[in-house]
């Protein structure tokens, strides 16, 4: 049975993203920052992790690496959007989305990379938000100019992607490294209105997890997402 690491699976999409592995007959190890989800399954084990704790990203990684853990697919899909309805950059909420979208994720993920499978795929949800390229198409209808701090940590997870994926490419490690922008999805991020479900969603990143893509690419619905 191959292993998905999946972070953020207590709600919206991590959640349904662990469902989806599921039932696709995966184990799946989850975090949440709580540490405990409202959904269980037989291959489901579920670990406390706060990505703005390096010493919560450490004690989990120790468990992993302590136990043998090997990981097939990493998604990191655990994210915030600390000034939604700002218009101006807020330095503190900057920090905020800074701390938990690049740099928890970052300290995760390198820590992870010795566990990764030599055909191991590591993604990272990102978003249109953090498309330089097309930041004046705007799915939920707000201004190219609102919450800035959260684009400008997903623009920037985008370039870690990118770093990563050439190094572990020229380490020759097999390991496929991707960005996928998920679509407006409704969730406690995206809100009531947003047209695609939880679901759907999980749907078309598992089928971009289990395939072996071109590294380094940001992708949406099966198709490469202009940068």
């Amino acid at each position: 049975m191959k292993t998905v690491l999946i972070t953020g699976v207590g709600r919206g999409i991590g959640r349904a993203l662990a469902e989806k592995f599921l039932a696709e007959n995966w184990r799946v190890i989850g975090t949440s920052q709580s540490g405990d989800a409202d959904h269980h399954h037989e291959h489901l084990e579920i670990h406390q992790l706060d990505l703005r704790d390096a010493g919560s990203i450490n004690g989990f990684t120790k468990v992993l690496t302590q136990a043998g853990t090997a990981i097939d697919i990493l998604i990191n899909n655990a994210g915030i959007l600390a000034d939604e309805n700002e218009t101006r950059l807020i330095v503190s909420k900057l920090r905020q989305n800074l701390e938990v979208n690049l740099i928890g994720t970052a300290d995760l993920t390198e820590r992870l990379s010795a566990l990764m499978s030599r055909d191991g795929h590591i993604i990272f949800m990102s978003s249109q938000a953090g498309s330089l390229s097309d930041m004046d198409h705007v799915e939920s209808s707000h201004a190219p100019y609102m919450y800035p701090g959260y684009k400008i940590s997903k623009a920037a997870l985008n370039m870690y992607m990118r770093t990563l994926a050439a190094r572990l490419h020229h380490e020759s490690t097999g390991v496929i490294v991707s960005a996928v922008h998920p679509g407006w999805v409704r969730t406690d991020m995206g809100g009531d209105r947003a047209p695609v479900l939880p679901s759907q969603a999980a749907d078309t990143i598992y089928r971009l997890a289990i395939s072996r893509p071109p590294t380094g690419e940001f992708w949406f619905n099966g198709e490469k997402y202009p940068w």
